[in-house]
């Protein structure tokens, strides 16, 4: 027998969050029971090194409406939300951090904006607490110049948290690409969409997994997925560098024939020479990234392999689900 669709579908990726599960399942029962809505909370295991499966079994074993889906392996937070959002039931879909950073005490506001009948509820992050001085103003920056190089508006200094309505979720499901930038997926299908504040709260407890490199990494998959612009520039500087290759050019023969052909000029050529390889290395680097995303979506392989699930629905059953 198929459960009763619940109204609203939290969903959390999980990678090593043992600490912080059951300050999150308190947490977010109690808002829960305020709400009076029906619902469920899908707790996405990415191939996670300590307790965090052990505690999520403990959790559905003493309340059905937690869904554990045990990831193969390490897929990565947006592979992790992709499975989550696909396995939602919900009416509507609540991307939701294990680390308790954005407050489960904000689905009210979230849910009141969502019965006025907007579609996507944007949570807003006011400030960052908890956060170095560098990785605030990283990401006030990224933010910021990804939606100037973008064709997509994607909403400033906003994360995952939000709410989705039922066809929001469908429409996301129909996006076929492997390498999803999830923010700007979230913006890219529209809808009608609105925003509510927040103050971010610092970690509840344990050790962030978005060191500097992830964080690059994901800024680069951010732009390379929403902009040409980066191709557009190599292109730009290849012409720039031409026409003042072009006028130096003019200007040595002009200087060789009016005043003759002495011998120097060494640093000023090692300059140039250094200056046009940096510039057609900074070229081939920038079509070399575009040319990686073409060669990783022509494999077509799954976002995420699914090792097992644990709902009211599966009653544990092997699910070895594929996208």
């Amino acid at each position: 027998m198929t459960a009763k669709r619940p109204v609203v579908s939290l969903v959390v990726p999980c990678h090593d969050e043992a600490a912080n599960l059951p300050i999150l399942y308190g947490r977010v029962c109690a808002v829960m029971e305020r709400t009076g809505e029906s619902w469920e909370m899908l707790c996405i295991n990415d191939g996670s090194r300590d307790e965090t499966l052990e505690q999520l079994l403990a959790l559905n074993r003493n309340d059905s409406r937690i869904v554990v889906i045990d990831l193969s392996r390490n897929f990565g937070k947006e592979a992790a939300l992709t499975a989550g959002l696909d396995h939602a039931r919900g009416d509507c879909a609540i991307p939701l951090d294990a680390d308790l950073q954005d407050p489960p005490e904000l689905i009210p506001e979230l849910l009141a904006k969502w019965r006025e009948g907007f579609d996507v509820v944007n949570a807003v992050r006011r400030s960052r607490e908890g956060e170095s001085w560098a990785k605030r103003v990283s990401a006030h920056a990224f933010y910021r110049i990804l939606n100037r190089v973008s064709e997509v508006d994607i909403p400033e200094d906003t994360g995952d948290f939000r709410l989705l309505s039922r066809p929001v979720l469908e429409a996301i499901k129909r996006l076929p690409e492997r390498r999803r930038f999830m923010k700007g997926l979230f913006a890219w299908v529209g809808f009608r969409t609105t925003h509510v504040y927040y103050h971010r709260e610092p970690r509840q407890l344990g050790k962030s997994k978005w060191g500097y490199r992830s964080l690059w990494k994901l800024a680069v998959e951010g732009i390379t997925s929403f902009s040409q612009v980066p191709l557009q520039l190599a292109a730009h500087v290849g012409l720039l560098v031409s026409v003042f290759a072009f006028v130096y050019a003019v200007y040595l023969v002009v200087g060789t024939l009016v005043y003759g052909n002495p011998v120097k000029g060494y640093p000023s050529l090692m300059v140039a020479i250094l200056f046009l390889g940096g510039v057609q290395l900074l070229a081939l680097g920038i079509i070399g990234e575009y040319l990686s995303r073409i060669y990783e979506e022509s494999k077509h392989r799954p976002i995420y392999l699914v090792r097992n699930i644990w709902s009211s629905n599966t009653d544990g059953a092997d699910a070895c689900t594929k996208k």
